[in-house]
């Protein structure tokens, strides 16, 4: 990670907020610890993943980054072993890179993901980002949106399909709310990335798509022949607008 002594603040401040970090290496662990204790954080640090899942109980964090490789479960097992429990927002952080790596974490339920080295304020600027996502409160657009059987709930953060609870991440939850406050809209990917991850978000679009996934999979009667949100092609997603009853 790149630490810079420019002596400016953070631009983020998480004061009252705690962050769980896991990483094996004790300079990077040591560097992110500081960089988020500057900016407010109360910061519970782990080696290894089984020690992550026994923090998690116990400091109830606020947000989770998780570095992939490390002993004895490594980033991926923790990801989905939180996601059977818990949708406290995570984030991988990590020097593997490539494509299949982001999608096998997204998939695994994380959601956002800043490869190593990187810059102290993208990383609380990414925490700042998914943080909200889970405070949200409903703005000046409806609080409860309802779809056909599909009704989002952005005050309690609920969503429910057929009348069942359906559990979401914080980051599926907003993508969810937006498609379904603009039903029959046709929505860009880098749209969806901007207006759900953040307007200043510079990531592959790759992103959106395993998200509506993850989405499709929770909220859909058959994942591979979605009724609900639709692929546009040649544009990004939709979510369908309810076919009026004979």
């Amino acid at each position: 990670m790149r630490e810079r002594g420019d002596g400016h603040s953070p631009s983020t401040s998480g004061a009252g907020q705690t962050a769980l970090i896991a990483d094996d290496d004790r300079v990077t662990r040591e560097i992110v610890r500081q960089v988020l204790q500057r900016a407010g954080y109360r910061v519970v640090a782990c080696r290894d993943g089984r020690e992550v899942l026994q923090a998690l109980r116990d400091a109830r964090p606020d947000v989770v980054l998780l570095d992939i490789v490390m002993p004895n479960l490594d980033g991926y097992q923790v990801c989905v072993r939180i996601r059977e429990s818990s949708n406290v927002p995570i984030i991988m952080l990590t020097s593997l890179g490539n494509t299949d790596d982001i999608v096998r974490g997204l998939e695994a339920g994380a959601d956002d993901y800043l490869v190593k080295p990187f810059e102290p304020r993208e990383l609380l600027a990414r925490i700042a980002a998914v943080v909200r996502r889970t405070t949200g409160r409903a703005t000046q657009r409806q609080s409860v949106v309802r779809v056909g059987d599909l009704e989002v709930d952005r005050g309690r953060r609920r969503v429910r399909v057929h009348g069942k609870d359906v559990v979401l991440s914080p980051t599926e939850f907003e993508l969810l709310y937006f498609l379904a406050s603009n039903p029959g809209l046709a929505v860009d990917r880098q749209e969806l990335l901007s207006r759900v991850w953040g307007s200043d978000y510079s990531a592959d679009t790759k992103l959106v798509d395993v998200c509506v996934r993850r989405l499709r999979q929770k909220i859909e009667d058959d994942p591979s022949e979605p009724s609900h949100i639709l692929t546009v092609r040649g544009v990004g997603y939709t979510l369908a607008e309810p076919t009026p009853e004979a």
